[in-house]
Order: C-alpha cells, then sequence, then structure tokens
C-alpha cells in the first residue's frame, strides 16, 4: 500500500507504516526476514511528530577503533583544510571581506528592523542609501577628478622638468633623495610602457572583478545574516550556547561600530584636507581629498601616507605651504586620535594603542590593505575571548 502524495502527513506515517507491515508478511529468506523485521521496528519508530524516529545513543567514544578512527580522519581533514586555504586564500579573503562588510551594515539594517520594517525591507533601504550616497558622490567627483587627472597628465612633463632644477624645491629633494630615478624605474618596471600599460589593465580588471565580487556576496551576507547567525550557534553545544551568544553577539557589534565609525571618520579627513587644499591654492584638491578619505580607512599607517603625499605636491606651490600641510596633517592625526576616534568608535572597540599598531602591522603583512582594514576589529574580538574566557579559566586553575 502507497501513501497518496496529497494527503496529511500523519495519513503518509499510517501508510508506510501499512507498507511496512506488507513486507515483513512475506519474508522468503533468512535475509529478507532480518531486513523485514527492521522495517518493521522502524515502522513502530516513526511517528507524526517525528517522522524519522529518535536519535539513537552515541558510539562508544572510549572505543580503542573509534579513537583510532577518529584521530587518523582528524589528520585528513586537518590536511585537506590547509590543501584549500593554501588553493583558494584569494577567494576566501574575498568572502571573508565581505562577511566584514555585511556585518558592519547590520546595525542599520537592526535600527530599521527594531522601527518595525521587514527585514528584505530594511536591506533595501541600506543598500538603496548606500548606492544614493556613493552615485551621488561620483557623480560630482567623477567630471572633476578626470579634469584634475588630465590637467595633470598635461603638466607632468613641466613637473619632470621642475625636479630636473636645482634651485627648485623638488629638484633640491630630487638632488637629495633621487626622486626622479626611482620615479622612472617605477614606470619602466614592466616591458617598457606597452608592458607597464598591459600590466596596468590587468590590474584594473582584476580589482573591478574582485569589487564586483564582493558587491554581490556583501549584499547575500547582509539578506541572509540571522540565518547564518543561527547557524553558527548552531554548531555550539547546547551547555555552552548561552555564553556564547553573548560574546559573539558583542563580537558583532565591535565590527559593526569599528566599521561605520571608520567610514565616516575617513569622510571627515577628506572633507577637512579638500578645504585647507581649497584655501591655500594646492592644486588637484579633489582628487588629493579622496585618496586622503581611502588611504585613512587604514589605521595608523593611512595617514601618515597621505599627509606625505599631499606635503609633495604642495611643494609645487611653495615651501612654506608644504611646511604647513605637514603641520596641518600632525594637528589633525592629533584630533583624529584623542578626539574623533575616543568619540565615534573608542565606546565600542577599546583596543590599546600597542595592540592596535601590532596587530595593524601583521595584518598589513599577512593580508596586505585588507589585513590592516580588518586588524583592530580582529583584534578586540580577540581581546574580548581572553578577558572573557582564557584569563578567568587560567585563574582558576
Amino acid at each position: 500500500m502507497t501513501a497518496s502524495s496529497g494527503g496529511e502527513p500523519g495519513d503518509r506515517v499510517d501508510s508506510a507504516r501499512e507498507g511496512h507491515h506488507d513486507l515483513v508478511a512475506q519474508p522468503h529468506t533468512e535475509d529478507e526476514g532480518a531486513v523485514a523485521e527492521a522495517e518493521a521496528e522502524a515502522a513502530q519508530l516513526s511517528t507524526r511528530t517525528q517522522p524519522l524516529g529518535e536519535p539513537g545513543r552515541r558510539l562508544d567514544r572510549k572505543s580503542p577503533f573509534f579513537v583510532g578512527l577518529l584521530g587518523a580522519a582528524g589528520v585528513a581533514v586537518a590536511y585537506v583544510l590547509a590543501q584549500v586555504i593554501v588553493t583558494a586564500q584569494d577567494t576566501l579573503v574575498l568572502i571573508g571581506l565581505a562577511l566584514f562588510l555585511a556585518i558592519g551594515l547590520e546595525p542599520a539594517v537592526s535600527w530599521l528592523v527594531g522601527r518595525r520594517f521587514p527585514r528584505w525591507v530594511a536591506v533595501l533601504a541600506v543598500l538603496l542609501g548606500l548606492l544614493v550616497v556613493v552615485g551621488g558622490f561620483l557623480a560630482l567627483a567623477i567630471p572633476v577628478v578626470v579634469e584634475q587627472a588630465t590637467t595633470f597628465a598635461h603638466q607632468a612633463p613641466r613637473y619632470l622638468q621642475t625636479l630636473r632644477d636645482h634651485s627648485s624645491p623638488l629638484g633640491q629633494l630630487n638632488d637629495r633623495f633621487g626622486l626622479q630615478q626611482h620615479l622612472q624605474q617605477l614606470l619602466n618596471g614592466g616591458s617598457g610602457v606597452f608592458g607597464t600599460a598591459l600590466s596596468a589593465g590587468k590590474a584594473v580588471l582584476g580589482t573591478l572583478g574582485d569589487l564586483l565580487i564582493v558587491i554581490v556576496l556583501t549584499i547575500y551576507f547582509l539578506a541572509d545574516l540571522p540565518r547564518i547567525r543561527r547557524g553558527f550557534y548552531r554548531l555550539v553545544p547546547h551547555s555552552r550556547r548561552p555564553r556564547v551568544i553573548l560574546i559573539g553577539d558583542e563580537i558583532f557589534a565591535k565590527v559593526g561600530g569599528y566599521v561605520l565609525g571608520n567610514a565616516l571618520i575617513s569622510l571627515i579627513a577628506g572633507t577637512m584636507t579638500y578645504g585647507w587644499l581649497l584655501i591655500f591654492g594646492v592644486p588637484y584638491a579633489l582628487l588629493l581629498a579622496i585618496l586622503v578619505a581611502l588611504l585613512d580607512l587604514i589605521p595608523v599607517l593611512g595617514t601618515a601616507i597621505a599627509g606625505i603625499t599631499v606635503s609633495l605636491v604642495a611643494l609645487t606651490v611653495s615651501w612654506p605651504v608644504a611646511l604647513a600641510t605637514v603641520g596641518f596633517f600632525l594637528v589633525y592625526r592629533v584630533l583624529e586620535d584623542y578626539l574623533l576616534v575616543p568619540r565615534i568608535i573608542g565606546k565600542v572597540v577599546k583596543v590599546p594603542a600597542l595592540v592596535t599598531v601590532v596587530a595593524v602591522l601583521l595584518g598589513g603583512v599577512l593580508l596586505g590593505v585588507i589585513g590592516a582594514l580588518v586588524a583592530i576589529p580582529i583584534a578586540a574580538a580577540l581581546l574580548l575571548i581572553l578577558h572573557e574566557v582564557t584569563f578567568p579559566r587560567l585563574d582558576q586553575a
């Protein structure tokens, strides 16, 4: 007897039981009889609430066979995981970055959900708001950036001539540090001009492809983050799950606060730089301000690199303007470290200065720019685990 496809779950279970009884009724061989007996018992185990029966008791983990099998499986799994990480490390970095950005945008989505918006509406609103802000900025900035980049390309021969002028500020720096030689080596590092252009084209296409992957993954992660969170917590034993939920949610809050706060601080850095450059007539003000905002996303090192770059461009105006620009970035760095960061992200991400520097350096060495970007929230998460789990256990040992 078979169950109809359109019946209720209980009807299907009853039909399955009747089918099992029919199979048990006429065993023809010893094997068939043994299987039929097990099928009959399976039919008794199947209920409406648990159609597949209750889980059986655990295996004896102290069995020598089980211990040996588990050890061999652990070695095999570790080897396979190591091979997967080495082979797919670039893709794994992009996936991690997308998850990092999704967690960073989650506070905004949670805020809208708390205002009784459906989650899909909140996610769509955050993404549309981000798209409007970025798209509006690009629409205003791209024409000016293109104009300034074209002007810079036309003025490049004059700047090279200035490097050869021993009486000019750039010429004096060139005599001392060999700027022209390093610039030519950088431009001719490939196989001539064609090799350099080809390498640059590949780099741009690769960057755009990676950016598209990160954007798509971020959207998917952001839309499905509650399910990902629940799935992660289901991997933890039941007795430890409440404690892990508290620590995990605190880590998510730290990452989200850091991402949004760091973006806001970078926007402030770019805006202040743009105003300073306009006041003193430094060329390519908007282009340099965007560069400063992007570099300021990198903790510790980003502001220093941006300050050196903008100060070198300010040398094309005069020595006093260049020195004043250096002073501006020094003052801004103090303002950022002691006013902006403590007020915007300091209450969320509490990381000592020494740990911040070490984390950024290690992250930059291991994963480049992406490693430097995510180093501080990762360090904050590790410090939280140390203070809440490791240190208490060591104190009780």
